[in-house]
């Protein structure tokens, strides 16, 4: 008999849902993390109001950590031409460091089982044994730690984020290649920025994002190209020499005060396709495909495809007549329908943003169409959950 129902490797917006969703349906659920909670991850931190419903119904409640309620957009390009508009569903504000602490909680209160450590492989295991005990026969996985852990389950996600060894020992496709990106994240103190705003400002190679978190703090978190960085060498000399070219970014960056005693970094941030299901495991979140943080609304990928998820392996493992390969098949078919279109348009609007003199024409001309701005953010959002 194996050790738990589901195993799912991360702990991040993904795993956490993935595994109070199915904690809730009464499965037996283990989630292997590398680090404790509570900590800060380098994140726009705006999530869509989209995820409220799903959320009520999984008895999680951003208000009770603080989240700032935000209605607004701005978006300006390198040489400060900018458009405002209220953004349709509108979102909420909050520090990762908040949002996985709460859902670790509520997943601890149901009863989820956690161990931080890193896991090493994942593997699916072809001699099957006395799994009829807990539902119809079918494969097992085995999940193995740096510790020497080895843990089964009936079912594995795999929700570790954007770039693991993992990738490296499943050997992902996109893990051939270097990926050219590059993303930095701080919070300020700066009480002059609207509280119910999120901004997007373009800079030369790059592009960054300004909201506030629960705390009164402002999330100011940036993705730029290595070929850019790369001119200057340090985040403090590039973001007075580059992206303080940016007329808005120079006046946050000239009035605002540093919270941390350095800006957190990721190196190697992929947008290149992924894969949905790799050896059987499904995959969650950033683990199945990343969008361009323009976009704004990652956090609420996640989320929904830990919903996707989760509702599928219910199907699965309650003995609802679907096979493993119709979990996989549906899981991707799934995931496509939702996020695919997403991705495209966050791949188009970052190719418009990046270009100069495209982007200041586009910008130039929905100056007075706030309502085609609504249109492109409706493009990358999805409806309540």
């Amino acid at each position: 008999m194996p050790d738990y129902d589901v195993i799912i490797v991360g702990g991040g917006l993904a795993g956490l849902t993935a595994a109070i969703d199915l904690r809730q349906k009464g499965y037996e659920i283990l989630v292997l993390e590398k680090s404790p909670y509570p900590r800060h991850k380098v994140c726009g931190e705006y999530v869509s109001n989209e995820i409220l419903p799903y959320f009520e119904r999984l008895g999680v409640s951003l208000e009770t950590a603080g989240a700032i309620d935000i209605n607004e957009l701005q978006v300006s390009t390198a040489n400060g031409k900018n458009i405002g508009c209220e953004l349709p569903l509108g979102g909420k504000g909050i520090s990762r460091y908040a949002f996985d602490a709460l859902l670790y909680e509520r997943a601890g209160i149901l009863g989820v089982s956690f161990l931080f450590q890193q896991v090493t492989d994942i593997r699916q295991v072809t001699d099957i044994r006395h799994v009829g005990d807990i539902g119809r026969d079918g494969p097992l996985f085995e999940v193995a730690t740096e510790s020497g852990g080895n843990f089964t389950a009936r079912v594995a996600i795999g929700a570790y984020g954007k770039r693991d060894k993992l990738d490296k020992s499943l050997d992902r496709a996109f893990t051939e290649g270097k990926s050219p990106w590059l993303a930095v994240k701080a919070h300020y103190t700066y009480d002059d920025f609207p509280e119910n705003q999120v901004a997007l400002h373009n800079f030369r190679g790059g592009y960054a994002g300004l909201s506030k978190t629960e705390t009164g703090a402002v999330n100011f978190c940036y993705l730029v190209s290595y070929s850019s960085f790369r001119e200057v060498g340090s985040v403090d000399d590039f973001n007075h020499g580059i992206v303080a070219k940016n007329p808005f970014l120079r006046e946050f960056l000239d009035k605002a005060t540093p919270l941390f005693e350095k800006p957190l970094t990721i190196a190697q941030v992929d947008f290149s396709s992924k894969m949905a299901v790799e050896r059987h495991i499904l995959m969650c979140g950033d683990a199945a495909g990343l969008i361009h943080p323009l976009c704004g609304n990652g956090m609420a990928m996640a989320i929904h495809s830990a919903q996707i998820a989760a509702a599928l392996v219910d199907e699965y493992l309650g003995g609802k007549s679907l096979t493993q390969n119709q979990l996989e098949k549906e899981y991707t078919r799934q995931w496509d329908a939702a996020f695919s279109g997403r991705l495209r348009w966050g791949r188009r609007l970052q190719s418009l943003l990046l270009n100069k003199r495209l982007s200041d024409v586009a910008v130039t001309a929905m100056v007075g169409s706030p309502w085609a701005v609504r249109q492109l953010v409706k493009r990358t959002h999805g409806k309540p959950l």
